[in-house]
């Protein structure tokens, strides 16, 4: 590969889960010499390679991949990990000559990579665990209100039942003294600059989302999702690992344990789809309304344009 090739700018593809982004960022890799680099927090984990809808081999022989299926069910990833690793992937990608390519739906991995993160400490083993034990025991409504009273204006922000935040949120406070909020106030190092970027930002129909969305679902339960959950349910892990909060996996891991039919559990699965979907777009609109974007359901005829643009 060419030195320019090298130099280029790192082409950033985001948007909503089912809306063509992956198959966009490997036609867009392969005509750049490109290097695609995950940015979804769910295809890092390695046993959820169905459900949560990673490359397959084909496709991952095409150009290089990296940051897909790493990552065991039983750890937690978090926006932390993922720009150190994103950074070295990065690294080697311009070593081997091409271009990086980052593709995903989270859009805090994006948000992490233009902007940085901000310098929180980092929090003792004996406070993280008490917290995540605190959080099975009492559950997230509870720890809420506990929240609420340590501090307010984090609490403001969190919904009742998201634990992971609300664990984070009092691992910070009590760790450091200080709010998470007023420690996200301070500036981090951005791992990539926003201007020497090209950002496409993922957009179709929701009526069209919606559609390829249950279509894809189907082909994963037909693919060997139900057998995935049923793995993930042998593991015993706990239920609030983010792994086991990916969409459509406690419906189907109930399906797999018995405890509902898995016609139930694909239309609960289907549901939460929608409903991801809506979280999704409502950021990237908020967050990405400088970025081009790209429909990718006349994506081919696009292509020209995409590829002048980049």
């Amino acid at each position: 590969m060419s030195d320019a090739k090298t130099n280029a700018a790192p082409i950033l593809i985001a948007g909503p889960t089912a809306s063509g982004k992956s198959a966009l960022a490997l036609a867009v890799a392969e005509h750049v010499g490109g290097f695609i680099i995950n940015a979804d927090s769910m295809q890092v984990y390695r046993e959820l390679r169905i459900l949560s809808a990673r490359p397959g081999a084909d496709e991952e022989a095409r150009v290089p991949h990296a940051l897909y299926g790493f990552v065991p069910a039983a750890e937690a990833y978090s926006t932390g990990r993922f720009v150190k690793d994103a950074a070295a992937a990065i690294a080697e990608a311009r070593d081997e000559g091409r271009r990086p390519v980052i593709v995903g739906g989270t859009g805090l991995y994006f948000k992490a990579l233009l902007e940085g993160l901000s310098p929180i400490p980092q929090i003792d083993d004996a406070i993280r665990n008490h917290w995540r034990a605190e959080a099975a025991r009492r559950g997230a409504a509870d720890l809420h209100r506990e929240l609420m009273a340590r501090d307010e204006l984090m609490a403001a922000r969190l919904a009742p039942g998201d634990t992971q935040r609300i664990v984070r949120a009092l691992e910070v406070i009590e760790q450091t003294g200080k709010s998470l909020a007023d420690w996200q106030r301070q500036p981090g190092t951005p791992i990539v600059e926003e201007a020497k970027t090209v950002r496409l930002l993922v957009t179709l129909d929701r009526a069209e989302l919606h559609t390829r969305a249950d279509a894809r679902f189907d082909r994963m339960i037909a693919g060997g999702g139900l057998e995935e959950a049923r793995v993930l349910a042998d593991l015993n892990l706990d239920p609030a690992l983010p792994a086991m909060r990916a969409i459509g996996v406690r419906p189907l891991v109930s399906a797999a344990r018995g405890e509902t039919s898995l016609e139930a559990a694909a239309a609960a699965a289907k549901m939460e789809t929608r409903q991801y979907v809506k979280r999704q777009e409502t950021w990237l609109r908020r967050n990405m309304s400088s970025w081009r974007r790209v429909n990718t359901q006349y994506m081919e005829s696009y292509m020209r344009e995409i590829f002048a643009f980049i």
